[in-house]
Parts: structure tokens; sequence; C-alpha cells
């Protein structure tokens, strides 16, 4: 399923690094209202990170990564979520599912931001992949 929204931003030209920060903030803001629940931000484990993780009650983990970019010139951004990055995706989830002892159903979405006029524009990737 893919869904998107528009979300204000403070400024359109901003340095990449505040640009992912914001991208990040966004997202989070954005499943809250969606009615997930926040249970890690930022999990890191060995070499993997894992921008959200939320769920909706007790029916699904959710691995979100977060995508932001200025434009979409070179690539939409979630054309930017390599193999390589779903490897290390998929080790972080099976080491959340151990320490949370969770034994419902997980998924893999892709957040996808672009800036616009109006802010920054959500484009939501459910079940991107496994």
């Amino acid at each position: 399923m893919r869904s998107s929204l528009t979300f204000p931003a403070s400024a359109m030209l901003i340095p990449s690094h505040q640009l992912g920060l914001d991208g990040e903030e966004t997202s989070l803001h954005y499943l809250l209202g969606q009615g997930y629940e926040l249970v890690h931000r930022n999990y890191r484990y060995r070499r993997a990170e894992v921008d959200l993780i939320v769920r909706r009650g007790n029916e699904v983990l959710v691995f979100v990564e977060v995508k932001t970019r200025s434009s979409a010139l070179y690539g939409h951004p979630e054309e930017f979520v390599t193999e390589r990055k779903r490897q290390l995706l998929r080790l972080a989830a099976e080491q959340v599912q151990e320490e949370l002892r969770w034994r419902g159903d997980i998924r893999f979405d892709i957040l996808a931001l672009l800036p616009t006029r109006e802010g920054l524009r959500v484009e939501h990737f459910e079940d991107a992949f496994y």
C-alpha cells in the first residue's frame, strides 16, 4: 500500500543533515497520526540502524527506513534503500524480535520524503520489502 501526505517544513533550503533530521521528525509525526505507537527511534544493532520501529497494538511490528532527499533529480528517495541496507534492517529486526519476545508479524516500510513549497511530502510504502 502506498499513501502520501505533506507536512509544513521550517525552511526549504537547508543542509542535508538537517533535512534528514527534519525528515525523521516529520515521519514520526506522520506515523503517530496514523495510529502507530513508537517502540524505538534510531535503534542500533552491530552495523545496522533502524530509523523508526513502530507498532499498532499487538498486530504488527514495523521497521521503518526514512529516506529524505532534497530533490528527485537523481532518483526518488525510496530507490536509495539498497540491498545492503535491507540486509542490515533484517538483522536488526531479528534482534528486536528477540529482545521484545515478539511473536507477531513484522513488516518493513519505507517513508520517502521530498520538499515541496508546502513542506515535506511523505510517501508511505507499506511492506516495501522482506
